[in-house]
Parts: structure tokens; C-alpha cells; sequence
């Protein structure tokens, strides 16, 4: 790797750049901005209708004169900025939402606790599928819609979909007779009533998959069907009817505008082009780290520690330059006691490269060979793994098998660095390309060599590697939060005298937290099978 001079400046300039010749180049268009600091963080994330009016504001002298001592103080920190271009305003909330969430920066309040947009869920697979509302997302087989920023549009067009395709509301997944007799949707011609065989299963999905359509945006005209039944009824004067279509029309216009996908990216770089802009970065990196081949595929490790009951770990992926999610792992430490940055460490770059060697292994048909380690590794790669563009493109055969990265970094600076080394050794694997990130001066360091790397501050090089390592630092942090809120919940139960698992789970399936619990009364907590009114008035005492 090539070598930088130890009397390059280590630190980012110290002088602001003239913003009135960068703003030159920001367009009025819509979109999301970036205000970094000095050190290159992201200290603040907004969404603007014109770019660059929005920012052109943040840098009048009249604004940091009359703003509050928040605003101020924000403005001062600003050394620098990136802007990103979308196509309406939903979009630039939703991508707005997206980031803070991610970075989490320290001027913004909103969007920064666990709130989601919401979506719609329909699993095709049910017996007679419908709609519902959620705002979390799982890998459970069902179709999701959204997210959408528009919420009582949403609730009215699902509302609408329900009553115009006669699909089903009621909480029973497998309606019968009896449910029938106390249910008044049918009653007012909303449902069409498929527990009492008024229609088929066949027939219902028919009208479930024509409700999904229209959520899809693959229906257009319905708008149109809209518009003449409104027009119908105005005609015939039935005011009441035409408004409540008219409100039906405009909301289903806000959720069905174009929303889109969207991937980080520098200064002034829209999605399309955010591709070519990581795989320029991609290219820089491997330039100033001295490698033979571009880094296509990079994982990162974190180590999050920020209490002694959990110590976990993120391993995360990037192929091209962007964030491959569906390769990201997450690890509870199983070795280490206490908090021990370095044994975590290797721990977890022993465990990551141990499996992937083993699930090479298993694809390899070779009978005996001379080979290294890497080298026999690479070779079952190429001929069990395709790749495109960076990203690895699976073979069949090779579903599971996940390859070795072209990059390996770290989280942290010399001492975590040789902990990671000394387990690739171990593995054989100490020709695999290997760096650390120290935070404090973004300092990268490489084996075998004292002096760090400096690369600019202002280099997409650099930038990569920050994106890479924040990505592993959430990761990392939102799987050790979701632990310690897990034990936090089941700990205040457990304390409870005489609280024994099955009550325990009978609880929380019943209220969904301690929080409801405590709210309850004795006497709702008693309507549990095996709860006492004396037992009740105990937890709640406890609690």
C-alpha cells in the first residue's frame, strides 16, 4: 500500500469555503441537505421544496442575527454540505426520515426515536386476505405497501379499497357462521361476506388482488371511475356523495404520487447517478490505499459495548460502494468477559472467517491440492460466484456461501487492528487486504506499517470508509438496544414474586408491555387463566 508523508496535514482545513460560490450550483428542485462540521459529521439533516433557497438562507446574515441560540450555534458548526436531488416533497420527507434515523445528528429532534411512516399489509397466502395497517416491516411472507407520509389519506383510500372490493375487516382470520351473526359489515353492503360462501375463496382473492393493484399504482384508471362516479352524483344532487369522492380522489392521489428508493450520496448527486459515484469512490480508495484491484466488496466490524450486560457486535457489508443489507450480521460475544474492545474483536473476525472458509469448503470438488488457504478460496469463488458491477451474483449451487471480501476494516485503531490480524493468520487468511479506522483524526492504519494513512478529508475515498464504518456503528447499536430493551422488559417482570414464565408470557401476550400492565386493573389482570384477584393486586404492587 503507498505511503503518504508523515508531514501532511492531519487535521481538515481550518478556513470555511466561500459558500456563495457553492451554492451556485444547487438547483430549485426538491430534495434533502446535509450540514457537516469541520470533522466531516453530519450535524444537521433537512428536507427543502428549492434547494436553494433553503440553503442559500442558513448563510444571509440577517438569519444567524435573529435566530435562537440553537439555530446559531448550528449554523457556526456548518464547514460543509451535501444535497440530494428527489422528485416531490413526500419523497424528500421520506428521505429525510430515512437519514436522521441513520445518523442520528445531534441538531435534529424529529424522526429521531423509533416512529415509522405507515404501510400496508396483506398477506396473499391467507384464506381470505386483507388489509392492514402496520408500521413495521418483517420478513413474514406478506405483501407490504408503502411507506407513505400521507396518513389519514392512507386510512381513507384502505377504508375506500375495503368497502369498493367487498374485502373483509373483521379480526377473525377464519370467519364462520357465528361471526357472520354479530357482524355489521355485511349488513351495510361493505363486505362480501366470504365466511358464509356469499362468494368463493377463489372469487375473494380475485377482488383482493384488484384491491392490491390499485395500491400499486398498476390501476390508473380508477381514478377516472372516481372522477365520473362524482360527477354522477353531483349531477344527480347528492352533494354529500360527491365530496366524500372527492376526498377518496384527492387522498389517492397523494399515496399513489411516485415515491422512490433511494442510496447515499455525495454533494449534488441524484440516485441514478449515486452508483457511479460509489464505484468512483470505490476506485479512489483502492488509489490511495495502493492496491492492485478496487476493493468491490468491503465489510466492516463494531464493537458495541455501552453497558456490561451486552457485548455485540455488526459485521457490514458494502459491494460497489453501497450498503449490501442483506448481507449484514450481527453477533452476541460469547468469549469475552467484561467490556474488551480487542478480544471482541477478534472473536468476532475469527467466527465471521472461520464459517465462510468452512462454507467454501463444502462447494470445493477438488480431492487434494497444494493450494494456500486464499488461493483455494478464490478459486471455488470464481466458479461458484458471479460477480456484477461488485455485487456478488449467487450461483444456485452456491445459495448459502457468502465469499471473502477484497477489504476487511475495522472500527478502531492499532490495538483492535492486530487482534483482527492475528485471527486472519490463524485462518490462513493474512493476504486479505486489512485496515483500521481510528475516529478521533479518521486515521487509517495498516499492518506492518507505524504511520497512519491521512487521507483528506474532502476525499470520497475517505467518506466511503466513514459511510462504512457509521453503517457498522448503527448496526451494531441498534441490535445492543433492541437486547437491552428486551432484558429491560423481562427483568421488571421477573422481579415480581411468584412470577413464573408461563404468567410472564400469558402477560405480555395479553397487555404487549409492562407499561399496560401497570395501567391495568386488578381485576382485568385476574381475566388471565391461573391469575388470582390477590395475585393481581400483588404484581400490580410490584410493579
Amino acid at each position: 500500500m503507498s505511503e503518504r508523508s508523515p508531514d501532511q496535514p492531519a487535521t481538515p482545513r481550518r478556513e470555511k469555503p466561500d459558500f456563495r460560490v457553492i451554492l451556485r450550483d444547487v438547483p430549485h428542485q426538491p430534495g434533502i441537505y446535509q450540514m457537516k462540521d469541520r470533522l466531516g459529521q453530519v450535524i444537521y439533516v433537512g428536507k427543502a421544496k428549492d434547494l436553494r433557497k433553503r440553503l442559500t438562507s442558513y448563510f444571509l446574515p440577517s438569519r444567524q442575527r435573529k435566530a435562537d441560540l440553537k439555530t446559531r450555534a448550528l449554523i457556526n458548526s456548518i464547514w460543509d454540505f451535501e444535497f440530494h436531488t428527489v422528485r416531490n416533497e413526500s419523497e424528500a420527507l421520506l428521505l429525510e426520515a430515512k437519514l436522521i434515523k441513520e445518523v442520528r445528528p445531534r441538531y435534529n429532534v424529529s424522526f429521531r426515536d423509533d416512529k415509522r411512516f405507515p404501510m400496508v399489509r396483506i398477506d396473499p397466502t391467507a384464506k381470505f386476505p386483507m388489509f392492514r395497517m402496520t408500521r413495521m416491516r418483517k420478513e413474514d411472507g406478506a405483501r407490504y405497501f408503502g411507506p407513505y407520509v400521507h396518513n389519514a389519506a392512507l386510512r381513507e383510500v384502505v377504508t375506500w379499497l375495503n368497502r369498493r372490493f367487498g374485502l373483509k375487516t373483521c379480526r377473525p382470520m377464519n370467519p364462520g357462521e357465528a361471526e357472520y351473526r354479530h357482524c355489521h359489515a355485511d349488513v351495510i353492503r361493505n363486505c362480501s361476506a366470504p365466511c358464509i360462501g356469499r362468494v368463493t375463496p377463489e372469487e375473494y382473492r380475485e377482488r383482493a388482488e384488484a384491491a392490491m393493484k390499485v395500491l400499486e399504482g398498476r390501476n390508473r384508471t380508477i381514478l377516472k371511475e372516481i372522477k365520473a362516479e362524482m360527477t354522477e352524483a353531483a349531477e344527480a344532487m347528492d352533494f354529500e356523495k360527491a365530496a366524500k369522492l372527492r376526498d377518496v380522489m384527492v387522498s389517492m392521489e397523494k399515496i399513489l404520487e411516485p415515491t422512490r428508493k433511494f442510496a447515499r450520496s455525495g454533494r449534488g448527486v441524484t440516485s441514478d447517478e449515486a452508483k457511479k459515484s460509489a464505484l468512483d469512490d470505490v476506485r479512489e480508495l483502492q488509489m490511495e490505499l495502493g492496491m492492485a484491484e478496487p476493493p468491490m466488496v468491503m465489510e466492516c466490524f463494531d464493537i458495541s459495548n455501552i453497558s456490561a450486560t451486552y457485548s455485540v457486535a455488526s459485521m457490514v457489508r458494502f459491494s460497489g460502494g453501497l450498503p449490501d443489507n442483506q448481507a449484514y450480521r450481527r453477533y452476541r460475544i460469547k468469549t469475552v468477559e467484561g467490556q474488551n474492545d480487542f478480544a471482541s474483536m477478534a472473536e468476532v473476525v475469527g467466527r465471521r472467517y472461520a464459517r465462510i472458509l468452512r462454507e467454501l469448503a463444502a462447494e470445493d470438488d477438488a480431492e487434494d491440492s497444494n493450494e494456500d488457504v486464499l488461493e483455494r478460496a478464490r478459486r471455488i469463488e470464481k466458479r461458484v460466484l458471479d460477480r456484477e458491477d461488485g455485487r456478488p451474483r449467487k450461483k444456485e449451487s452456491a445459495s448459502k456461501v457468502a465469499g471473502l471480501p477484497d477489504l476487511i476494516v475495522v472500527d478502531g485503531g492499532k490495538g483492535q487492528l492486530a487482534m483482527a490480524m492475528a485471527e486472519l493468520q490463524k485462518l490462513g487468511l493474512h493476504d486479505v487486504p486489512l485496515i483500521g479506522l481510528a475516529k478521533q483524526r479518521e486515521e487509517v492504519f495498516v499492518p506492518g506499517r507505524d504511520l497512519p494513512i491521512l487521507i483528506p478529508h474532502d476525499r470520497g475515498a475517505l467518506k466511503l470508509l466513514q459511510r462504512l464504518r457509521d453503517e457498522a456503528h448503527r448496526f451494531a447499536n441498534g441490535y445492543h438496544q433492541l437486547l437491552l430493551k428486551k432484558r429491560m422488559r423481562e427483568s421488571v417482570l421477573d422481579e415480581v414474586p411468584g412470577m413464573s414464565p408461563r404468567r410472564k408470557e400469558a402477560l405480555l401476550k395479553k397487555f404487549g408491555s409492562v407499561a399496560a400492565i401497570r395501567k391495568a386493573s386488578p381485576e382485568q389482570l385476574a381475566e388471565i387463566r391461573g391469575i388470582s384477584i390477590s395475585a393481581a393486586e400483588q404484581i400490580i404492587e410490584n410493579l
